[in-house]
């Protein structure tokens, strides 16, 4: 039997919730398959922890974090605490100290999901998001606070390395996908350094890729061209400001901001991968047993797929998958059915699928 140490982390908000439910479908995973087991440790890092000690992350829990498999996460924000303090001390010290540099998103319109995008069976991307520098590199500063003449400066970073490992990652991704196109989305029009070097860095590396067919456009453009001409694309690479928006866009497109999974990787294993559904916290619907537990179990299916474990990936989606065909939503989706019961669904098919398996040897 296989054994995966999960670090969990639910942080705030509805993330304690659809954590909770992603963890009770991966038991049931593992329990009805007898192939792999779980072994999951909780870390109450959160707003709550912040509030009461006064940090998030405690002396040495970087240093533990290390040891395991995975990061399964929720989500960080809360009223109480500015959302650059929870963001930072949080998500982001997890994402910059294991150098998980690439943030993938995936977005399709899952089986009974109703968009109000016309065409949108269309979609099927795969947002890349350089997720270690760029906008949110941290650099910058404020002088002259509370005075007429305060100023703040954010700088964006754009280094050679760390342009080329995401520019070359999404090209090898886009290799494995059946069309085989990758769009670079800019600014270079009006960023003349930093992003006419991310352009330059990316023509450079589609030289080692002659079989993947490239593309450029504008931000801005994006967005239109994802509304009006979605089936144009495939694999898309941008920055770390730029993906951020544009993969929510993508996410709303689908359905909802509550299907979408995102991971957090180091693809050289040097450190652990975070794993977490891209919603936030939520904390208008917190507490009240409604929020989209989906988005935590696609989430959860990127993760096992990062453990290499395919077919067990495979069939928690085709779970979700005969879930929302059969068009059990929750209110986000126009539908009213709770956390529980989605989940209950899914563990539902999980356990017919390893019955049917069963019955035919």
């Amino acid at each position: 039997m296989r054994k995966h140490r999960i670090a969990v982390i639910p942080g705030d908000g509805i993330g304690l919730e659809v954590i909770e439910a992603g963890k009770k479908v991966l038991e049931e995973l593992a329990e009805k398959s007898g192939e792999i087991q779980f072994d999951f440790k909780d870390f109450d890092w959160s707003s709550k922890r912040y509030l009461e000690q006064g940090h998030y992350i405690p002396e040495g829990g970087l240093d533990e974090l290390k040891t395991f498999d995975a990061i399964y996460f929720g989500a960080v924000g809360s009223q109480e605490v500015p959302d650059h303090v929870s963001l930072w001390d949080l998500r982001l010290a997890i994402c910059q100290g294991f150098d998980q540099y690439a943030n993938v998103r995936p977005a399709r319109v899952l089986p009974g999901v109703t968009s109000r995008l016309q065409g949108a069976d269309k979609i099927d991307w795969v947002i890349v998001r350089e997720n270690s520098e760029g906008e949110y590199s941290g650099n910058g500063g404020r002088v002259h606070q509370g005075l007429p003449d305060e100023i703040g400066t954010e700088v964006s970073i754009f280094s050679r390395k760390g342009v080329e490992r995401i520019h070359r990652f999404a090209f090898e991704l886009a290799m494995t996908r059946p069309r085989k196109k990758l769009l670079l989305v800019t600014k270079s029009n009006a960023q003349r350094h930093g992003m006419v070097l991310w352009d330059q860095i990316f023509f450079e590396v589609a030289r080692d890729f002659p079989e993947v067919e490239i593309q450029r456009e504008l931000v801005d453009a994006v967005t239109t061209r994802m509304v009006l001409k979605p089936e144009t694309m495939d694999v898309i690479v941008a920055t770390n400001l730029h993906a951020d928006i544009i993969s929510d866009l993508a996410a709303a497109l689908s359905g909802s901001l509550g299907i979408a999974p995102t991971a957090n990787l180091n693809p050289e294993r040097t450190f652990p991968s975070m794993f977490e559904p891209i919603h936030g916290s939520a904390f208008d619907i917190a507490g009240q047993g409604i929020a989209n537990p989906i988005g935590a179990f696609w989430t959860a299916v990127m993760m096992l797929e990062h453990l290499g474990e395919e077919t067990s990936a495979r069939r928690l989606m085709d779970a979700i998958e005969a879930v929302t065909r059969s068009e059990l939503h929750a209110r986000d989706l126009g539908g009213a059915a709770t956390t529980a019961e989605i989940t209950d669904a899914v563990c539902q098919h999980i356990d017919e699928q390893m019955r049917a398996k069963t019955a035919t040897g």
